[in-house]
């Protein structure tokens, strides 16, 4: 039967077992929105308030499940407001995929309406940027778009789809797409590793990246407990382990323990599996330095274009996160009892780092988050935003794979409340917080409304102290006593969110919080606290005299 280049998209989407996809319609591509239509008892399309919200959720749905979260915008600004998100899932190692409606073929190369050059404004934040102007090459391209998103490093790829292809008649046949099948652990990179093991004095794991599964998790847990050897996060990959562990000794990024960062520069052993060492993570290639020829360190990563591309390495193994779990598992150390005094050590630095702290701010926050986790849910998920703010739940929650968290490594404010909004769609049975500060709350509350639209139930801790923070606490360390463009004037936020049809509350204090928080769990809403500091708390390390 022949089908138009839109339905045929339509029709590749529903094939690769895409059950959401986000969007903000465009004219650009209505070919392919009709053709949704006609999909809709297999694929819901959730319409957001901005292409930004729209991309973070496409991005963030691939972080929940695994698979490529689609997003489809329209050409121009449509685009170029979804770039964030398509930067996000870059340097996240997610897969995704964005679907651009453009101009037409006869008119581009003309500067016409909203054009741009997607090749080359993709091209370097993207593993590919493909653009279908075919509609017999849809299957093609479709295929070979949610197979690079997954293959490998995962990552974000971009399909550009002229408008006038997408209603030109097709008689193609979509096939199915055949699964990757990975390779498996090379010996002599496994008898490395055990080798550096059995000779070290003290071993840490840094475990990150994408593309872990709970099998994985499960399996790297049962190696970890076998062998007694302390385990941190990478920058905002705390739910790869159970923080409750004996084994787990931190994490690192902002809200990292200075005795972790001692403990990683006095270990003999540093064995990094799936992270990139990236510069949040190094605190800024200083805890691990490139130049330090005698650091012991063993890098495995799925994409050996990672491996040996900052730091030289002593093993290098080039295996994805699952296959090496498998091997992993089957280890026993000989010389495992002789770490345990180092375990212990390095866990109880984390668990004496993670007590809550004492300050005269009314709305402590350390204790808030001590709430937090006594109350919310354990099988739940957290989406954290950019900032300080999100230092505090990741220094005073506990997390593992029961208790999610979908944050960005890149930074990206106004990420956490369309981030939420897909978690809870996604996952109607779990419970899910957001927490964010008032800076990135303005770049994307009107999400809230999307949120209320499709009865996502969210709680969202709104932490604000009137300031762009993290940026007013880099001013005062380079540039004391010169405050410039951080401060912020903010609206009535609690009449903000009841507008959009949220219940809103703003705590005065942390007795108030409880009160207003076990409300909130409660409620089949979307849920909005807001929690007021005084600037003079900069971070959870930091404060102003």
């Amino acid at each position: 039967m022949p089908k138009t280049g839109g339905q045929l998209i339509a029709e590749c989407l529903d094939r690769n077992q895409v059950r959401k996809v986000f969007c903000v319609p465009g004219e650009s591509y209505l070919g392919a929105l009709d053709a949704l239509f006609d999909k809709k008892k297999s694929i819901k399309v959730i319409n957001a308030r901005h292409e930004a919200g729209a991309a973070n959720m496409a991005e963030s749905y691939g972080k929940i499940t695994g698979k490529p979260g689609v997003a489809l915008v329209t050409r121009g600004p449509g685009a170029c407001h979804a770039s964030v998100g398509v930067h996000i899932a870059h340097q996240d190692s997610t897969p995704m995929i964005l679907i651009v409606g453009d101009v037409a073929r006869a008119v581009r190369d003309r500067e016409a309406f909203q054009e741009v050059d997607f090749k080359n404004f993709f091209g370097p934040i993207s593993k590919w940027v493909g653009e279908i102007s075919d509609p017999d090459r849809v299957p093609e391209y479709m295929n070979r778009a949610f197979s690079l998103a997954t293959s490998g490093r995962p990552g974000p790829v971009v399909l550009v789809t002229p408008e006038d292809m997408l209603s030109q008649i097709s008689k193609v046949k979509t096939p199915v797409l055949s699964p990757v099948i990975r390779g498996e652990m090379p010996s002599k990179g496994l008898s490395g590793l055990i080798e550096n093991l059995r000779k070290s004095k003290k071993p840490l794991f840094i475990i990150g990246g994408s593309g872990w599964t709970n099998r994985s998790c499960s399996k790297f847990h049962n190696f970890i407990n076998e062998n007694n050897i302390p385990v941190a996060t990478s920058f905002r990959r705390q739910d790869l382990f159970d923080h409750k562990n004996k084994n787990f000794a931190g994490s690192f990024g902002t809200s990292v323990s200075p005795k972790l960062i001692d403990s990683t520069k006095n270990s003999d052993l540093v064995i990094v599996l799936g992270a990139r060492l990236g510069e949040m993570t190094t605190q800024g290639y200083n805890i691990i330095c490139p130049q330090d020829i005698s650091k012991n360190i063993i890098h495995i990563h799925v994409d050996p274009n990672e491996l040996n591309k900052v730091f030289n390495a002593n093993v290098c193994i080039n295996v994805g996160v699952n296959e090496c779990c498998d091997k992993l598992e089957e280890l026993t150390l000989d010389n495992s009892n002789r770490w345990k005094e180092w375990r212990n050590e390095l866990n109880k630095n984390y668990l004496e780092d993670s007590k809550p702290q004492k300050n005269r701010n009314i709305n402590n926050l350390s204790k808030i988050f001590g709430i937090v986790e006594k109350k919310f849910p354990s099988n739940s998920i957290i989406t954290l935003d950019a900032g300080n703010n999100a230092a505090w739940p990741q220094r005073f929650l506990s997390f593992g794979r029961n208790r999610r968290q979908i944050a960005s490594t890149c930074g990206s404010m106004g990420y956490a409340i369309p981030a939420a909004v897909s978690s809870a769609l996604s996952n109607p049975e779990k419970a899910v917080l957001c927490c964010v500060g008032d800076g990135g709350f303005m770049m994307s509350s009107q999400e809230i409304s999307t949120a209320v639209h499709y009865g996502a139930k969210i709680i969202i801790l709104l932490i604000n102290n009137s300031s762009y923070a993290t940026i007013r606490m880099h001013q005062e360390r380079d540039y004391p006593g010169r405050k410039i463009a951080t401060d912020l004037k903010n609206p009535d936020f609690v009449k903000l969110c009841k507008a959009m049809g949220a219940d809103a509350y703003r705590v005065k204090g942390v007795e108030d919080f409880s009160q207003i928080f076990v409300k909130a769990l409660k409620s089949k809403k979307v849920n909005v606290i807001e929690i007021p500091i005084s600037i003079n708390q900069l971070s959870h390390r930091y404060n102003l005299k």
